[in-house]
């Protein structure tokens, strides 16, 4: 198991440095977008990949947009304003960290909206990402799975690690109670 685990970090490691090539050329060319979109449920490890897939990388053309609770000016608002505002511009890498999915997931699983609302969603949504791609966003979406346990591991490690318990958040165990739901 460890040899090929070692022979994956050296393939990783060959790969992050075409990913620090292709992102500069992108950023010099100014012409294109690329939108990376990460979903996970809490703890799938959105950050970690964002740190290891993106280390290396020239910080002036790469940007983590967090999609957490709507601010009272999000709420102002239509639902996708605040994620039109985070897309890239020409030359530049955004990483959503969440997304535009959340505002059907999470508004249909807490019953924040009514069916005739966020049923809408899923067309407004795959509207406004063709909308993306026509005027020449690449975008890659990623959905990070893991199982019910391996959560729970990890919530415990965020416990029990001093440097993990920033990441701890206790709503985060009432979303784990709609585990179900979610899926």
């Amino acid at each position: 198991f460890d040899g090929k685990k070692k022979e994956g970090q050296k393939a990783f490691l060959k790969i992050n440095k075409e990913i620090e090539a292709l992102q500069e050329l992108l950023f010099a060319e100014g012409k294109q977008r690329l939108l990376v979109v990460l979903q996970a449920m809490d703890t799938g490890g959105k950050d970690g990949v964002i740190r290891k897939v993106f280390e290396g990388v020239n910080p002036q053309g790469v940007r983590v947009a967090p999609f957490k609770v709507p601010s009272p000016l999000e709420l102002a608002h239509d639902y996708l304003w605040r994620i039109h505002q985070q897309t890239p511009k020409k030359g530049e890498i955004v990483i959503f960290n969440r997304s535009q999915y959340e505002d059907v997931l999470a508004v249909r699983v807490l019953n924040l909206k009514p069916q005739e609302v966020w049923s809408k969603r899923y067309h407004h949504i795959n509207e406004f990402e063709r909308l993306l791609v026509d005027e020449g966003t690449i975008i890659l979406k990623f959905y990070l799975n893991i199982n019910l346990e391996e959560q729970a591991e990890r919530f415990l490690d965020r416990l029990q690690e001093p440097d993990k318990h920033w990441k701890f958040n206790p709503g985060d165990l009432d979303d784990r109670k709609l585990w179900d739901d979610y899926m």
